[in-house]
């Protein structure tokens, strides 16, 4: 995916962990959510509410699911769910470019 048609953008950064990662929420017309975001290099730990697709778009990070015991190198190009009412460690090794699609499946 390098581009997103007939959309709205709401312009109001997302800004977490002292402004290291930021995201600016998308809606699709079909009325589908993503957040398009940047992850400064550092480890963060994340909570997800509904069942999520991340996209790294350019990066390289290392992720740790919920109960898996290893860590899992994710580059750009590359692609990881995470379930619904879970949390996930990042360790982002370089400047990360990622879309997160939240699915109500």
């Amino acid at each position: 995916m390098s581009q997103l048609s007939q959309v709205t953008l709401e312009i109001a950064a997302n800004v977490y962990f002292d402004g290291k990662v930021t995201s600016r929420k998308v809606t699709l017309a079909d009325g589908s959510v993503k957040t398009l975001g940047i992850m400064m290099p550092g480890e963060y730990e994340f909570s997800t509410a509904e069942k999520e697709l991340m996209e790294i778009t350019a990066g390289d990070i290392d992720i740790l699911l919920p109960e898996n015991t290893q860590w899992q190198t994710i580059k750009g190009g590359e692609q990881f769910y995470v379930p619904a009412n879970a949390s996930f460690k990042v360790k982002a090794k370089t400047l990360t470019d990622y879309c997160c699609s939240y699915l109500t499946e």
